[in-house]
């Protein structure tokens, strides 16, 4: 990662700055990476370096079957204990041709939440 300010570091301003965390789309991979604690590009650093009482939504969007995976779910119950709120996927025709659960909410649905989330 360049930094454009050698005093500034990018994930930690990025942070400071934030009223609320949006991850929308969430992959897997970006789910994975947050429950075990891995930081290892812009997003997952800005994420650990978020202050506890900012609030966290994540937005799930998968394959069916990966999101129904023991891991997945293990991984998203781990992100809810540490204060995230899931923003649930919805049943539609996903990319892969599938029908099934694990598209992206709506975009209404995801704005109302960010609004209810910042009201309170």
């Amino acid at each position: 990662m360049t930094e454009i300010d050698p005093a500034k570091i990018n994930h930690i301003e990025l942070a400071k700055k934030a009223d609320l965390f949006l991850i929308a789309p969430a992959t897997a991979n970006t789910i994975g990476k947050l429950a075990n604690g891995i930081a290892d590009d812009l997003l997952s650093t800005v994420a650990m370096a978020l202050k506890v009482e900012v609030p966290k939504l994540i937005a799930p969007a998968m394959n069916t079957y990966m999101y129904q995976n023991p891991i997945m779910q293990r991984n998203l119950n781990t992100l809810k204990e540490v204060g995230y709120q899931e923003i649930e996927p919805r049943e539609a025709l996903l990319a892969c041709g599938d029908f099934g659960r694990g598209a992206l909410a709506s975009v209404d649905e995801i704005v109302d939440q960010v609004r209810a989330t910042l009201k309170k």
